[in-house]
């Protein structure tokens, strides 16, 4: 089975589409996979949209490296849910479109997208327009196969120096060849944003786990994440400095800031807040 479609592709099916306006969807959670991190499931989120906006613009662009302003954790996914996928579309050109969406399980939200903006690039310097056509046309008709996604295997972090409590810095060596390049992209490979993202809250929350928030017998668990940027493209092969430090808090949520660079220069940054909770 071709990687494409398969190895980072989080929609099986389009139930409701006005191109440019929203979209309904669903994407079943295959059951043999160990976990899926919310962050995947901002991914399917962000997809749905991108397919709106690409219709609308008669794929002669598509969103890449769209991001939420404020992404709010509401529960996780276990393997084996079906996610109900939903998105609002602001505004869209061949420049760039804003939206809004929302992943539910049944009648349990799990996360909540708000204020995206996803810059538009031509298509072809990523995937063919056609096939992307004729995938839409599958999603929008009977739907794709479940089951095509067998979860991503990523080299696991290597811790840097930090203060126990207060910083963590860690390196991360994307790649150079994964399946979920095939399909992230085709025609240009990048590593995809939610995955650096999922590597830098997994730090955070062992910092926050050090913290005095988080006394004997609770755990940090993720409830917000706001001010993401993506300064550049993540190429196969590069190697990814990540930090991580806490920060003082405007809310009852504790706060961590998250960098990430390359060659000495910063890719990526976010805010992450966390709460904590009992210990099942």
């Amino acid at each position: 089975m071709s990687d494409h479609f398969a190895a980072f592709s989080f929609v099986d099916r389009i139930t409701d589409f006005v191109p440019g306006a929203r979209a309904r969807g669903r994407f079943s959670v295959p059951g043999d996979l160990a976990a899926f991190p919310s962050c995947l499931v901002a991914e399917a989120v962000g997809q749905l949209a991108a397919w709106a906006a690409m219709a609308h613009i008669g794929f002669r662009g598509r969103p890449v490296a769209a991001l939420a302003n404020e992404t709010l954790f509401a529960g996780d996914v276990a393997p084996g849910e079906v996610l109900e996928l939903a998105v609002e579309i602001e505004s869209c050109d061949d420049d760039a479109v804003a939206y809004a969406g929302s992943a539910r399980c049944g009648e349990r939200k799990v996360i909540d997208l708000i204020d995206c903006l996803g810059p538009m690039l031509p298509v072809e310097e990523f995937d063919s327009p056609a096939a992307m056509a004729e995938r839409l046309a599958l999603l929008r008709g009977p739907g794709a196969t479940p089951g095509r996604f067998h979860g991503i295997a990523l080299p696991p972090l290597v811790p840097g120096p930090g203060v126990r409590g207060e910083s963590a810095t860690a390196t991360l060596h994307v790649p150079t060849a994964a399946p979920f390049f095939a399909d992230h992209f085709p025609r240009r490979a990048v590593f995809p944003a939610t995955l650096l993202l999922d590597a830098q809250i997994g730090m955070a929350l062992v910092l926050a786990a050090e913290t005095a928030r988080c006394a004997a017998g609770s755990r940090p668990v993720p409830v917000r994440m706001t001010h993401v940027k993506m300064r550049s493209f993540i190429a196969p092969g590069d190697v990814l400095e990540l930090a991580a430090r806490t920060a003082p808090s405007d809310n009852a949520n504790a706060k961590i800031m998250l960098s990430a660079q390359t060659n000495g220069r910063t890719v990526a940054t976010a805010r992450l807040e966390f709460t904590a909770k009992a210990r099942a």
